[in-house]
């Protein structure tokens, strides 16, 4: 797993400092299927590069409203950049949907990494800038049609390993809407 992190790291401009905090903070975990990682309205303490699973971050209403806010899939660093960044609790519920094997790394020193290794927490957080265009985009100028076919077009794999509700949150539509435009297939 720390290889894995290692070249995810290293792909984004990592030197060796940064390599070497990363490997000598990293905690495996291994869990189980629908494990909280990380609670609404829980301060987060740790980052997580994702080697194997499938993780997702929703937000649930006081009415039980459940909306999709992203999947995160092997070799991906799940990191909470609005907590980072304003110190504020999260805002929404982290799990697993598989069985996964994680490695969690301090949220310090992903923010110690803005001062001392800075090209590296640029590209991270542009890599999270360039997922939150292209989802705001995803949502905002296609059908609800047209989503369901690029997310089976982009996540094939992903599909059959979801619940409905899940991949209608993700849409933006409902459970009912999304049964409708399976059978129109």
């Amino acid at each position: 797993m720390k290889t894995a992190l290692t070249q995810y790291l290293q792909n984004h401009g990592a030197d060796e400092e940064p390599l070497q905090q990363a490997i000598a903070a990293a905690e495996p975990m291994e869990l189980p299927t629908r494990h909280i990682l990380l609670n609404q309205g829980a301060q987060p303490d740790c980052a997580y590069f994702l080697a194997e699973g499938i993780c997702h971050a929703s937000y649930l209403t006081p009415e039980g409203r459940h909306f999709s806010k992203e999947f995160y899939w092997e070799q991906e660093l799940i990191i909470g950049f609005e907590s980072l960044l304003t110190g504020r609790p999260s805002e929404y519920v982290l799990e697993t949907l598989s069985a996964s094997q994680l490695l969690a790394l301090p949220l310090t020193l992903i923010e110690q990494w803005k001062t001392t290794s800075p090209r590296l927490y640029m590209a991270l957080l542009e890599r999270q800038l360039l997922f939150k265009e292209h989802k705001e985009r995803f949502m905002l100028i296609h059908s609800p049609e047209e989503r369901y076919t690029l997310f089976c077009e982009h996540f094939p794999d992903l599909q059959a390993q979801l619940a409905d509700y899940q991949v209608a949150s993700y849409l933006g539509i409902t459970p009912t809407s999304l049964s409708r435009i399976r059978s129109c297939e």
